[in-house]
């Protein structure tokens, strides 16, 4: 027998969640297959078999959290198959005297209980604990006939339908909700490890960071203009289209080499400011959103920009970014405006001070002069930032330099 262990995942993650298996109790694996989804804070991860033979076990069930280094299945390398329940697991002829013994030896284990027992953890079987996951239900409440002790599927089963036979006979209250109320239809939904992260960093971050946003607006006639006039042959020479994100990385950057505070970040009682630039593109993703980086954004032209982002992004929707696609980050950039956002106001991707949102480009009229008027593709920017580094004035003129560098674009090349 061969154990599957939770591989090193990266130095700040020490536990996943069981996403997917992909292999069943009986399926024949080979080595190098996939055998298990593993979901983390960041990313999910494939996990390999490093043996060849039959999936004899699996010691997690799909939502249950593993830690690295934790068996978490066993391969038959010989190909018999599963391992045989043990005995106290097979199953029994259920009798009356069997009930009634059960029962005597449940009683006896309750009276030997000390007074904090409800607090540990009890013995179940992965889909006892996965169907009182489902359920809300209490696992420390459920009382099983097992000699053992150990919670049956059917024991939370059993214990649910014995709660709702008691909500259904006890004495109505004097609200009593309307026939429209009761049919409103509820679906509780298991928050995804990802998902559960992302919550509790952005509520970090604005109990945690002096969080303040400011505004701005931008003509971008003359950066579609470009684009229209070199869109095809920038095509042909690298294979990759000509887009936005990389006008806009290339202006943050220029930006961000004038106003050094907004590429730091806060360390106790000291600033790192940081003379490198790793420029994260938010990405929405099914279960929400990851900011992969863009490498040494100041060294790469507008065609290397274009192309990182694409591959990242690509990862990022079919679920093969790795940890160190995710890594550092010194400034981030995301763009609403692909979904419609008109105007928002971007929470801080910590432990980063700044973050640029991009927003939906709309025709509006614009005054060129005293006497004209013209429709011109005008997009709202928004620039988070934290204010313990960062004063007004310098977020003010920090996105102001931005508008400049669009609203000329040539200016981007004589940016060193």
């Amino acid at each position: 027998m061969a154990e599957i262990k939770v591989p090193e995942l990266a130095e700040s993650i020490s536990e996943g969640t069981i996403a997917k298996w992909l292999k069943n109790i009986g399926d024949h694996v080979e080595k190098g297959e996939y055998l298990v989804e593993l979901e983390t804070d960041k990313v999910n991860i494939e996990i390999i078999s490093d043996f060849s033979g039959i999936t004899a076990e699996q010691k997690a069930s799909e939502g249950d959290i593993v830690t690295v280094g934790e068996t978490i299945a066993i391969i038959d390398e010989s190909g018999e198959g599963p391992v045989p329940a043990p005995e106290s697991e097979q199953a029994e002829p259920i009798t009356d005297t069997t009930k009634l013994e059960r029962k005597v030896a449940q009683q006896e284990k309750g009276t030997n209980q000390s007074a904090d027992s409800s607090n540990q953890r009890p013995i179940a079987s992965p889909a006892a604990r996965r169907l009182a996951r489902e359920k809300g239900v209490n696992l420390n409440e459920i009382p099983t006939i097992d000699p053992l002790g150990r919670i049956r599927k059917q024991d939370v089963t059993s214990y649910q339908q014995e709660s709702n036979n008691n909500l259904k006979s006890a004495p109505k209250k004097e609200f009593e909700p309307t026939k429209r109320e009761e049919s409103k239809p509820i679906i509780y939904e298991r928050m995804s490890r990802r998902r559960q992260t992302i919550a509790k960093r952005l509520v970090e971050v604005q109990q945690t960071a002096a969080m303040l946003t400011t505004f701005n607006e931008i003509d971008l006639t003359a950066v579609m203009d470009l684009r229209k006039r070199r869109k095809d042959k920038f095509f042909e020479e690298h294979d990759v289209r000509l887009g936005f994100m990389s006008f806009f990385t290339k202006a943050s950057v220029a930006a961000l080499k004038k106003f050094p505070y907004l590429n730091a970040e806060i360390q106790g009682d000291q600033l790192l400011i940081k003379k490198f630039y790793d420029i994260g593109i938010a990405v929405a993703v099914e279960d929400g959103l990851v900011v992969p980086v863009v490498r040494d954004a100041d060294r790469k032209s507008f065609a290397e920009i274009e192309q990182d982002i694409m591959e990242l992004a690509d990862k990022a929707k079919t679920n093969k970014l790795a940890l160190k696609d995710l890594h550092g980050g010194t400034f981030t950039i995301t763009n609403g405006g692909v979904f419609g956002s008109l105007l928002s106001t971007p929470i801080l991707n910590g432990p980063q001070v700044g973050i640029l949102g991009m927003h939906k480009i709309q025709l509006r009229p614009v005054a060129i002069d005293k006497d004209r008027m013209e429709n011109r593709p005008m997009m709202y920017v928004a620039l988070s930032y934290d204010h313990r580094i960062v004063d007004g004035k310098e977020a003010v003129s920090f996105l102001s330099k931005i508008k400049e560098l669009l609203e000329d674009p040539e200016n981007l090349l004589l940016e060193g």
